[in-house]
């Protein structure tokens, strides 16, 4: 297990769309909307963890219904830009499904969550041995795939990552739409993704 995770019970959250996270993958995000400017300062109080989920195509343009899953990510790096940006890294922790939506007086969204489905995202051994070569014929579809569609990803990096995380990167930059990413992100287990 990670050491020293505690499981909050609720979590702000940041709908973003067809975007994901993953454990054990770290993204950059640009914060400049108010809103979002007041949720990492609340972040940065307490335990840095802020809930990244897909919104849906239904629901108020300015408050859409949310996917019931979506990762926590912790904030691993801060920076404050002279424009009043924030340029943060999250590392994906684990993933977690939404109970219901908190009532607050905030300008950002909290929802009441639970971990239970997804401990096993804490793990840090996998509960399959795979290895690159089982999926060489998979990498060579993908690196033709991301070349027609204008991606530059660095093979080298990647190959150097364990299975687990390459598997989830790769999930995260492939062009497929805003459902197919919510379908992987919900798969149970490393083998089903």
């Amino acid at each position: 297990m990670k050491k020293n995770f505690e499981f909050p019970n609720k979590i702000p959250v940041f709908p973003l769309s067809n975007f994901i996270i993953f454990p054990n993958t770290n993204v950059p995000l640009n914060i400049f909307e108010p809103r979002y400017i007041q949720m990492i300062d609340d972040c940065m109080k307490g335990n840095r963890l802020i809930g990244i989920i897909q919104p849906k195509k239904t629901g108020d343009l300015k408050k859409p219904n949310l996917y019931e899953v979506g990762c926590a990510g912790k904030i691993t790096s801060f920076n404050e830009t002279e424009d009043g940006r924030y340029l943060i890294v999250l590392n994906g922790i684990c993933r977690y499904k939404i109970i219901n939506e908190l009532t607050n007086d905030k300008l950002y969204r909290e929802c009441e969550i639970s971990f239970d489905n997804y401990k096993n995202d804490l793990n840090e051994n996998n509960e399959i041995i795979i290895k690159f070569s089982d999926f060489k014929s998979i990498f060579n579809d993908l690196k033709i795939l991301f070349k027609k569609q204008g991606y530059l990803i660095n093979w080298k990096d990647i190959e150097k990552q364990n299975i687990d995380q390459t598997i989830n990167t790769l999930s995260m930059a492939s062009p497929f739409s805003l459902e197919e990413k919510q379908v992987l992100l919900e798969t149970n287990t490393l083998a089903e993704r």
